[in-house]
């Protein structure tokens, strides 16, 4: 319950790191935050150019949209893991002069990244519009999957966050394994080109983020309500990395002033 009375009590100091992580981000870029939304743009033209003719994409229907509604989504949880692992080194100009819960630099950065990510569903519903989707009821649902993805990602924040601190290379072995992840989300293709893959369709099937990226796409792409069943298994997983990394976070904390 200690961790409900800090952001109590420092929630100005909350909503200050949110603001300024969202507005700081492109600070000093001609196009500044539009290049929230113009990033995963570029990457669904590279991907919706490129990969048809690389493993048979074309064969997906409204494969441009089931790009957007996977990239998107991705581009939440990457952006927020990347940036999270390197927030308590980013700020330890503050936080050796200066007394307030350590954790407020991470929870800031997966509300920052959930706000991007809400602004950036307006592209997705563009697309919908754009390309003959359309748009349902089931949109209700976004908020809910949202919020296991953000608890789920800020589970791995507060572990990388805490680590990197220590061991200073985490933050390269990081981005190393998101990439790696991105291959292994059925993001650019579907789960069932890889049925007759034995182990790695398993593999696929077990990552956290596909059943996430499938639950955007049955509700902005398909308008059902998403797999109950998979999104338990998120949220489960979910909250018992959030509880561990939050233990591993306050306890690595103490040392944080003395290796920074």
């Amino acid at each position: 319950m200690q961790i409900f009375k800090n952001l109590y009590e420092y929630r100005e100091l909350l909503k200050t790191n949110v603001k300024k992580d969202i507005r700081g981000k492109y600070k000093g870029s001609f196009l500044g935050v539009l290049w929230s939304f113009l990033n995963p743009l570029l990457q669904v033209v590279v991907y919706a150019i490129v990969f048809p003719y690389l493993m048979r994409g074309a064969t997906i229907e409204n494969y441009v949209v089931y790009l957007v509604t996977g990239i998107i989504p991705w581009t939440f949880f990457s952006t927020v893991i990347a940036t999270g692992t390197t927030a308590i080194k980013a700020n330890q100009g503050i936080i050796k002069k200066v007394y307030f819960p350590r954790e407020i630099l991470i929870i800031s950065q997966v509300i920052s990244g959930l706000v991007n990510f809400f602004i950036s569903c307006i592209i997705i519903l563009l697309f919908c519009l754009g390309f003959g989707v359309g748009v349902s009821i089931h949109l209700l649902a976004i908020p809910f999957i949202a919020l296991i993805q953000a608890i789920f990602t800020l589970g791995l924040v507060f572990i990388s966050s805490s680590i990197n601190v220590y061991i200073q290379d985490l933050e390269y072995i990081v981005t190393f394994v998101l990439n790696m992840v991105f291959y292994g989300t059925p993001i650019i293709y579907e789960l069932s080109q890889f049925s007759s893959a034995g182990i790695l369709y398993k593999l696929i099937q077990l990552n956290p983020m596909t059943p996430l990226i499938s639950a955007y796409r049955d509700v902005f792409l398909y308008h059902q309500w998403p797999d109950l069943y998979g999104l338990m298994y998120v949220a489960i997983l979910g909250l018992i990395i959030l509880i561990v990394g939050y233990l591993a976070f306050k306890k690595l904390e103490k040392g944080f002033a003395e290796q920074l």
